[in-house]
């Protein structure tokens, strides 16, 4: 669906790699890998620091403000504009990036993920809904692709980096490189045009949030989908990097590196696909996909069978992720495009935080404890596909 004339300036209908999205997707990339880069390091740093218990709380938390923050990061992306909300969130990584060179103990370093949550509530919402904004609505699945590419290089080169700069350099110099990469972004879109044509002024009004502003109900059945996808992503962030030293993997970016590469190569097909036979028939593909990998990442011990599970997670990621954006999409009401993307942003965070929280309080530094918790990611998979073929059934019976 998108939205009407008076509201977005809508693009050539025919065209999609223009320059704005070239530089949408850029940045995205960017601002990816600017806090993806801290992931496999920051357990080693906040042990350092005398928390080793805590380190399911890295990603808990960062969620969190995550998804407190959707609701406004919609509203105002609906209301003042895509632009705005996008730096933003940018911004915050900027700054946390700079301050965790300066965090000296445990309870201010939890405090700054906490802070540092917000980036994510904020420049993920406005930048789809962005895209959305300036592509063709026939090409929309494949475009979600193609800036999934975008965030996922980010995600595969932040962590592979992060460990690089600390393994020849420290953690200052990782934390003003996160930095830095998270201002690039800035740069990039500070020449975006605005889509947003109905915009308001920003005020403390701006920030009033109703009940009935907090989710929108249309987008629930993705939001659902969402939740139970990402909730073995959660856990992946927690547990791999520890899962990947018990492996004999020097590099703990490893496993990001091969689940991202695999990710990308099937991203834009999958997008593609879901233009053409529909959103959930891929999805369906993708959560099947997703329950096998899981339970072999925790059942193939050995580097290679590892790394192959690793590829297999990447490949159900990369169906799922582009689809499930552009279903959003495609469930939305015009006005109200951005609390849509918001929603199932909420979602995103409440299944990785609960992935995180959970398995790192279940984990305990326990490595042969690992093994289940991938096992019962596999079950909550199922539990998705469950569900999808819940949905299409009443579909089909109300049509």
């Amino acid at each position: 669906m998108s939205m009407p004339s008076e509201l977005v300036k809508k693009p050539d209908r025919t065209k999609m790699y223009t320059s704005r999205f070239i530089r949408v997707c850029l940045a995205s990339m960017f601002f990816s890998a600017s806090f993806n880069m801290l992931i496999p390091e920051l357990p080693a740093f906040l042990t350092e620091l005398g928390g080793a218990q805590y380190i399911g709380l890295i990603i808990s938390l960062f969620t969190l403000t995550a998804g407190i923050s959707r609701p406004f990061s919609g509203k105002l992306t609906d209301t003042i504009g895509r632009r705005p909300v996008m730096i933003f969130g940018a911004m915050v990584c900027v700054v946390c990036g700079a301050l965790y060179s300066f965090t000296v103990s445990v309870f201010s370093f939890l405090l700054l993920r906490l802070f540092h949550g917000f980036s994510t509530g904020f420049t993920p919402t406005a930048t789809s809904t962005y895209v959305s904004d300036i592509v063709p609505d026939a090409r929309l699945g494949e475009a979600m692709g193609i800036q999934g590419i975008a965030f996922s290089t980010g995600l595969a080169l932040g962590p592979a980096l992060g460990s690089l700069i600390k393994l020849y350099f420290s953690y200052q110099v990782l934390f003003f490189s996160s930095s830095l990469l998270a201002f690039i972004a800035i740069l990039l879109m500070i020449g975006l045009k605005e889509t947003l044509t109905e915009k308001s002024d920003f005020g403390f009004r701006s920030l009033k949030i109703t009940k009935n502003e907090i989710l929108a109900k249309e987008a629930i059945p993705a939001g659902i989908i969402t939740l139970l996808a990402y909730v073995s992503f959660g856990v992946v962030l927690t547990l791999i990097p520890d899962w990947s030293g018990y492996l004999g993997l020097n590099n703990k970016g490893s496993f990001f590196i091969v689940f991202t590469m695999s990710s990308l190569l099937v991203r834009m097909v999958a997008g593609t696909f879901s233009d053409r036979y529909g959103r959930v028939p891929v999805m369906f593909t993708g959560v099947i996909l997703l329950a096998i990998s899981t339970f072999l990442i925790g059942y193939l011990t050995s580097k290679l069978g590892f790394l192959f599970a690793a590829g297999l997670y990447g490949l159900a990621m990369g169906i799922v992720s582009p689809a499930i954006n552009a279903w959003t999409i495609d469930l939305s009401k015009p006005s109200r495009k951005g609390r849509a993307i918001a929603t199932m942003y909420i979602a995103l965070e409440v299944g990785i935080g609960l992935g995180a929280f959970i398995s790192g309080g279940y984990y305990q530094g326990i490595t042969f404890r690992i093994p289940w918790v991938m096992y019962c990611c596999s079950l909550v998979s199922i539990l998705a596909l469950t569900y999808l073929i819940y949905w299409t059934y009443f579909q089909k019976k109300d049509s």
